[in-house]
């Protein structure tokens, strides 16, 4: 499995943005069946959990992005999505995707999310 995450960027705080990750090599019937999440981590700091989507649909956020963040996939296109909006500085940090299959444990490259004040 190879994920490629995306749409990193700087933007200013109040700012949104999605981020994009599509699975390769992986058959669709893994990707329906897998747990999702995007993790973060800022500089100088460990790597936390954003969010989370189970394959039966359920979501988990950090406690400071939620009413903000949102995690979805799309089955057809084997992509998971990350749209963040009302960024704040504390948000900056890169953003890696995450795909937990009974196959494996799977992580993209990270992707750079910069927010200004």
């Amino acid at each position: 499995v190879q994920l490629q995450a995306s749409g990193g960027g700087s933007v200013q705080a109040g700012g949104s943005l999605k981020l994009s990750c599509p699975a390769r090599r992986i058959i669709l019937s893994t990707f329906i069946s897998s747990r999702m999440a995007w993790y973060r981590q800022a500089p100088g700091k460990q790597r936390e959990l954003v969010a989370e989507l189970s394959s039966g649909g359920s979501t988990n956020y950090q406690d400071s992005v939620k009413g903000r963040f949102t995690i979805s996939k799309d089955n057809a296109k084997r992509t998971v999505y990350l749209q963040m909006n009302s960024l704040e500085p504390e948000d900056t940090a890169v953003y890696y995707c995450n795909v937990e299959s009974g196959s494996g444990d799977y992580w993209g490259q990270g992707t750079l999310v910069t927010v200004s004040s």
